[in-house]
């Protein structure tokens, strides 16, 4: 290296050096006065920029962008007769004329007055809803959907491994394609890199085959991603507008149980068949038109209305959230609903780092005499968030909560129950990641049997899991509670 580029470079090095303080004052400045951000995130990232300063810099160009100022996801052409039935269905509510079947529901019809105004999420009732909490038997559902679609296919995945799981789904797609059916495959860039991951050999191969495929948030110049701290973690598969699955399940060998590292893969997923699956339709294709930069509202045969096999009777609402939405829909849901309960809560979370409110919600709830239950793994799959995790389950513990780690492998259910009535679940953890920063989807289902279904699967993993007493806890070793102290300060920007 020629010693004037040398010079050049050790010059801008301690110039750097020298002003860091001044440069830590002016991002210090925007992030306090220029952005809208909660509390505890300010001090997050002051803490880092302060005691970090030059990693503290870089984190937060890379991690610190901030999208609610953009409204990323358009849909004018759909957009009038969305707000049409919102409005329809406020009114019916306003006017007491909204009936819900089951009459211990409805003292939840606030909440699905929330979910209309703030998320524009339309109730259905006519929906079947099967619930999956083993890998092999979901998947085997889809393939056995997919093997059947007649009109088109569109899946989307925060992770797809290019192994054996998907060399099966990859066969029955391109096995369609080349009966007429339309297929479009979305994947998340960030959850797809790595040698794990699809490469573009696979990816140009579909594309080969006749099914299109669009990246969100992309990489630039292949390698550089500028948005790695948001990620479409949402799963969505819909089949001729007929059939739907959302839910906790990527596609992979370890999400069927084959990784050493996790053993037994212990996920929940839901299969809707009804009107409610229009609506997991329309956030696919929000999320596609964004990604593909094109505008498949126009094609009016994907929104037809199909014939259902099964008539099912489950109310059903979808909703999802994401950094450029005004307002954490499905974080606040989480919220009201543990404000409703009366009897019972039960939580299903593989990362357990809830904000102020709705840890506050759920000690009061505690202490009011609700059975609280809170299920997460007993092992990591990201450290730090873990030791978070444990930090927070303290709290509840003291607090009165039940709370277990599940051992039979690893739990990646999301999944709140309430009072064997409703239950909000899908594709969002109960951390801050998932409610301010991840791209989500989640079902909130207004039904007593399928409530009861999954507080069962809830109670039928107990006997694979263990109670973390007040004892047990209090005895860990200080190693671990320096870990929980350490994670439990950066768990706003995890």
């Amino acid at each position: 290296m020629p010693d004037n580029i040398l010079e050049m470079i050790t010059t801008s090095y301690m110039w750097l050096w020298e002003h860091m303080f001044l440069i830590n004052v002016i991002f210090s400045f925007l992030i306090i006065f220029f952005q809208r951000r909660n509390p505890t995130t300010v001090w997050a990232w002051l803490l880092l920029l302060y005691f970090v300063p030059i990693l503290g810099f870089v984190l937060y160009l890379i991690l610190g962008q901030n999208f609610r100022k953009d409204r990323m996801f358009k849909m004018k052409e759909i957009e009038g007769e969305i707000k049409y039935a919102v409005r329809r269905q406020e009114e019916s509510i306003y006017r007491k004329r909204l009936r819900l079947r089951d009459p211990e529901l409805e003292r939840f019809k606030s909440l699905i007055l929330y979910n209309l105004n703030e998320g524009e999420a339309v109730l259905t009732d006519n929906n079947d809803v099967r619930i999956y909490t083993d890998g092999r038997e979901k998947f085997h559902a889809l393939l056995n959907e997919m093997d059947h679609a007649r009109n088109y296919i569109h899946l989307q995945y925060y992770i797809i491994r290019g192994d054996e799981l998907w060399k099966e789904i990859e066969e029955v797609l391109i096995r369609k394609a080349k009966q007429g059916v339309e297929i479009r495959v979305l994947f998340d860039s960030m959850g797809c890199r790595g040698h794990k991951g699809m490469h573009r050999a696979d990816w140009e191969r579909l594309t080969k085959a006749g099914i299109q495929v669009a990246e969100f948030f992309p990489a630039v110049l292949g390698k550089l991603q500028l948005r790695v701290n948001y990620r479409n973690h949402r799963k969505i598969a819909v089949i001729d507008g007929r059939i739907g699955f959302v839910g906790g399940f990527n596609v992979g060998r370890e999400y069927l149980g084959k990784d050493r590292r996790f053993g037994y893969w212990r996920d929940t997923h839901i299969c809707i068949e009804g009107s409610a699956v229009t609506s997991l339709a329309v956030r696919f294709v929000l999320d596609w038109n964004y990604a593909a930069k094109e505008n498949i509202f126009l094609e009016d045969r994907l929104f037809e209305i199909p014939t259902y096999v099964r008539n099912g009777r489950d109310p059903v609402q979808i909703i999802s959230s994401g950094p450029d939405s005004r307002s954490q829909v499905i974080r606040n849901n989480y919220l009201r609903l543990i404000h409703m309960a009366r009897k019972n809560i039960y939580i299903q979370t593989p990362y357990f780092i809830p904000d102020d409110d709705i840890k506050d919600a759920l000690i009061i709830a505690v202490k009011s005499g609700i059975d609280v239950r809170i299920m997460v793994p007993c092992k990591p799959d990201h450290p730090f968030v873990y030791w978070a995790t444990y930090s927070y389950l303290g709290e509840m513990i003291e607090a009165g909560a039940r709370c277990y780690t599940y051992n039979n492998g690893f739990l990646h259910a999301k999944c709140l129950c309430v009072d064997g009535l409703v239950t909000c679940m899908g594709t969002a953890n109960m951390d801050i990641r998932s409610f301010a920063l991840n791209f989500e989807v989640n079902a909130v289902i207004y039904s007593a049997r399928t409530t009861m279904r999954l507080q069962e699967a809830f109670e039928n993993d107990i006997p694979k899991s263990t109670l973390v007493t007040r004892k047990a806890y209090k005895q860990r070793s200080l190693m671990i509670r320096t870990k929980e102290q350490f994670c439990r300060l950066l768990s706003p920007v995890l």
